[in-house]
């Protein structure tokens, strides 16, 4: 598995179409693999690679907490699409690959890594043409949710048992912390993913608002198409 040169188009672009249909690189939060995938990226993707762009500017605004993101970092070739062959440094090779690449006669080099380097955008090439021939994806979007309770005294657990407690088809509940508001009162800050023709922003706030005795209000702090 793997990107390939993800410093090249070609491997910019299995990148863009890897996150076609997804938020991160691994699961539904942001963690050490988006991390390591951004970390190998020369710069913002173009334009036109939509989904790697967007993607990037988001894992950006993590970077003053990438230490603090979950998750383990792996080498990057444990990332990616699974048909994908790993050209990068971090893919361990064999003992056989080791004695191959021992030249003992000087043979040419240059050849042999210009063969391997066609074979791979060739793969990169039928990767993508595969990609572009899949049905229309379904649209959704990441939410930020601000939750606020009545006061100082609200079970900000329960409250947060509450809103996870809401169980949607096209919901999905991801990671949630507690921000300070003032006065000792804190906010609960809850992501989630919804498919936006089944899950709106109305009907989120009307069920977590229903909580009435630990909700006060809620607000959509982030909003982002995925």
């Amino acid at each position: 598995m793997g990107f390939g040169d993800l410093k090249a188009t070609t491997g910019l672009k299995v990148l863009n179409e890897f996150l076609a249909d997804k938020s991160y690189i691994e699961g539904y939060v942001p963690s050490q693999a988006d991390i390591a995938v951004f970390e190998a990226l020369s710069g913002a993707p173009p334009a036109e690679l939509f989904h790697a762009l967007r993607w990037y500017n988001h894992i950006k605004s993590y970077e003053k907490q990438k230490a603090s993101l979950p998750g383990v970092k792996k080498p990057l070739g444990k990332y990616g699409p699974v048909n994908i062959e790993d050209t990068t440094d971090s893919a361990p090779k064999d003992a056989k690959e080791d004695d191959d690449d021992i030249d003992l006669f000087g043979s040419d080099d240059e050849e042999e890594s210009e063969e391997a380097k066609r074979i791979r955008d060739e793969r990169l090439a039928q990767y993508a043409s595969k990609k572009s021939k899949k049905p229309a994806l379904i649209a959704k979007s990441s939410l930020l949710l601000d939750v606020k309770p009545w006061d100082d005294e609200t079970d900000m657990g329960k409250l947060e048992e509450y809103v996870r407690s809401i169980q949607m088809d096209g919901l999905l509940w991801g990671s949630s912390k507690l921000v300070p508001v003032g006065y000792g009162i804190k906010k609960l800050q809850i992501q989630c993913v919804v498919e936006d023709d089944k899950v709106g922003t109305d009907i989120l706030e009307e069920k977590i608002t229903a909580f009435e005795d630990y909700v006060q209000s809620m607000d959509v702090a982030a909003f982002n198409k995925i």
